[in-house]
């Protein structure tokens, strides 16, 4: 009986234990609360990352449907571009947004050359008369006129583990570009750029 006795406590206080819940949830708590702020966090800025990203879709596709709309340009139409991407990135900040729009010409041979180009600093960054190679397969039509816009903007992730990344990785350039068919006429000229 005397061996049985240190066996049957050990076997109560084994059972006794079992049966205690005191602190098992602060410790359940304190183990699973850093993933589930990071998940929380990461879901956060997935969210606003791909909103940004909707809006340069937008933003892109909304210039270019402006710009074939019109007869023909100058410099000072397209320099209001901007302040249309402005206005659909409201309430993100689109201070950093990158504008190139370029009206690209496509030959008898389906041969894309660019005609003019215009940037947001004024330039004209592409040179007359370039070959333009990244042109949908659908839209090379022979003799036809296109409308290039090219919008890029930084996206800064200001939350998510901002300690454990490099600065470097921590922005994001996110960019679009789109192509459209003139509305009206032949092409769409642009005198001054």
């Amino acid at each position: 009986m005397t061996l049985r006795n240190p066996f049957t406590r050990l076997v109560l206080t084994a059972r006794r234990l079992a049966r205690e819940r005191k602190g098992a949830g602060a410790i359940e708590f304190a183990i699973l609360f850093p993933v589930l702020i990071m998940l929380y966090i990461g879901a956060f800025e997935i969210t606003i990352g791909l909103s940004v990203s909707k809006r340069v879709t937008r933003a892109a596709g909304a210039i270019a449907d402006i710009v074939t709309q019109q007869q023909s340009v100058t410099k000072s139409v397209l320099a209001q571009m901007p302040s249309v991407a402005t206005s659909i990135f409201v309430p993100y900040n689109s201070t950093s947004v990158k504008l190139k729009i370029t009206g690209i010409t496509i030959d008898a041979g389906a041969n894309a050359k660019v005609l003019w180009s215009w940037a947001q600093d004024g330039t004209a960054p592409y040179a007359k008369n370039t070959a333009v190679n990244n042109v949908p397969a659908d839209m090379k039509t022979a003799n036809s006129f296109l409308v290039r816009t090219e919008l890029s903007i930084p996206y800064a992730m200001f939350m998510f583990a901002p300690n454990f990344m490099p600065e470097g990785m921590r922005t994001i350039t996110i960019s679009r570009s789109y192509f459209y068919r003139q509305r009206q006429g032949d092409s769409i000229p642009c005198g001054d750029c």
